[in-house]
């Protein structure tokens, strides 16, 4: 048996473990739909997959006319042959707020169009196998999604979290406590995401012999799972060195532990934690605005796509699969690049 010790391949095992559950709650030839779709799809995306899909026909067999009295497990496949367009917008406006053992939940128009992009997939598969004589998901139009202002932070703004982390400035007594014991820690987690643009799930991923600091390199797993190497500046490279150097003299960390960044258990951290380490800095360093972890990513986009106007080399370096999910979000800063071009073709000279 192979011992597993990458944190990707973990939480992998873990979805797969979700997704087996999950797929027993759901009506029984949905499981063939997940055995086609796995070679093609991550076990994150098909663990989505069936939580919207558990909601779908929670809705079919509650709230509609036509399936009500069916209970999930009773549907069929005869039976998804009468699902109609009609009763996937339902389901759309009905997931804009419903309620469930008396918890109200609500969905945007992003969260309305990922799940119907679920739908869409699961009925796409038995159409294309000759199992439904219609695609009727196929008829039915994706939600306008409203464009966000980016939050992003100024170069000042930047400067000022990272000397908050270094200073402990305006935090409580206990705060300041756990700063001045994870200081370096969270000096070189921050620097990391503002330096790199890494994800949260990569940078907790990142394992001890990933980091290369002869090459100021380090190794990380993408989302979908590929592996990449980025590169650091000398300034990161001190950080995360006057890090490494405490973590590896620290004789209560678990013998074994592969994990770079350790929490206050001397283990991997959550995403959870992740999270709350950078809203605390970010609380008192730049109150007025909601800063996360995908912030901070943004930022380093920016930065970069600021310095050299190539939106290839953002998307190159940040593992965006399509360079349009890069241009959706750095659109802004082209008016930069743009007014700066303007003055750079003469039509006389001086």
């Amino acid at each position: 048996m192979t011992k597993v010790s990458s944190y990707h391949e973990q939480q992998n095992i873990e979805n797969i473990r979700r997704l087996y559950d999950l797929i027993e709650e759901l009506p029984d030839f949905c499981e063939q739909y997940f055995i086609g779709v796995e070679p093609r799809t991550s076990s994150l995306t098909r663990l989505g997959y069936a939580r919207d899909l558990k909601l779908f026909f929670y809705y079919l067999t509650q709230a509609t006319p036509r399936f009500k009295g069916l209970s999930v497990e009773e549907f069929k496949l005869s039976n998804l042959r009468n699902v109609t367009s009609a009763h996937i917008e339902g389901y759309l406006s009905y997931v804009t707020c419903y309620e469930i053992n008396g918890k109200t939940y609500t969905n945007g128009d992003k969260a309305k169009s990922r799940k119907l992009s679920s739908i869409k997939s699961f009925f796409k598969y038995f159409y294309n196998r000759d199992m439904l004589d219609c695609d009727v998901a196929s008829k039915v139009a994706v939600p306008k999604i409203h464009t966000k202002e980016i939050v992003r932070l100024e170069v000042d703004e930047v400067c000022r979290l990272l000397d908050s982390v270094e200073s402990g400035s305006n935090m409580s007594t206990r705060q300041k406590k756990y700063n001045a014991r994870f200081q370096k820690r969270d000096l070189a987690i921050m620097s990391l995401f503002l330096g790199t643009g890494i994800r949260i799930s990569e940078l907790i991923g990142i394992n001890v012999d990933d980091i290369d600091f002869e090459n100021n390199a380090f190794r990380i797993t993408r989302k979908g799972g590929n592996q990449a190497v980025l590169y650091f500046s000398d300034e990161i490279a001190r950080a995360l060195y006057d890090y490494y150097v405490e973590r590896m003299a620290d004789k209560e960390v678990p013998e074994g532990e592969a994990a770079f960044f350790l929490s206050l258990q001397h283990h991997r951290f959550t995403p959870r934690s992740i999270e709350n380490l950078v809203k605390k800095y970010a609380k008192t360093a730049v109150p007025l605005k909601n800063v996360s972890p995908h912030k901070l990513r943004s930022t380093y986009g920016t930065n970069l796509y600021r310095e050299t106007g190539d939106i290839y080399v953002v998307a190159e370096v940040l593992g965006h699969k399509d360079v349009n999910t890069t241009k959706k979000h750095y659109a802004a800063i082209s008016e930069d690049i743009k007014r700066r071009a303007s003055l750079k073709v003469k039509l006389r000279d001086d």
